[in-house]
């Protein structure tokens, strides 16, 4: 192929991926939900609430951690749309928000044993 038939292909391509990339707010939102996966102690969290709906104070006794601890990190869980609460009394209840939640943990997990 000449040079120049290579540059217009090229040309093609970029054209064709810059069409398909979405809008960089929307990039960005990604980046950050991808961001709260990053700490370990918020991946044990989505991990125990893939059991069964749990309150702050079993999470922390589940984890190790202190009501304080736990409450931060589900408060960040929550603001970015992977936890859900649910109040009883006195108590709030989470779980996962829905079956997308799942699914990203269940393939990242897929990915890092092949």
């Amino acid at each position: 192929m000449a040079e120049n038939e290579y540059l217009r292909a090229q040309d093609s391509t970029i054209k064709t991926v810059l069409e398909q990339m979405p809008a960089d707010e929307m990039l960005y939102d990604l980046a950050e939900l991808f961001k709260v996966f990053g700490d370990s102690t918020r991946i044990k969290i989505l991990y125990a609430l893939f059991e069964s709906e749990l309150c702050v104070n079993d999470i922390a006794l589940l984890l190790g951690i202190t009501q304080t601890a736990a409450s931060h990190q589900l408060r960040v869980l929550k603001v970015n749309k992977l936890v859900k609460a649910r109040k009883e009394g006195k108590l709030i209840f989470y779980s996962l928000s829905d079956d997308h939640v799942y699914k990203i943990i269940g393939q990242g997990m897929e990915h890092i044993e092949e």
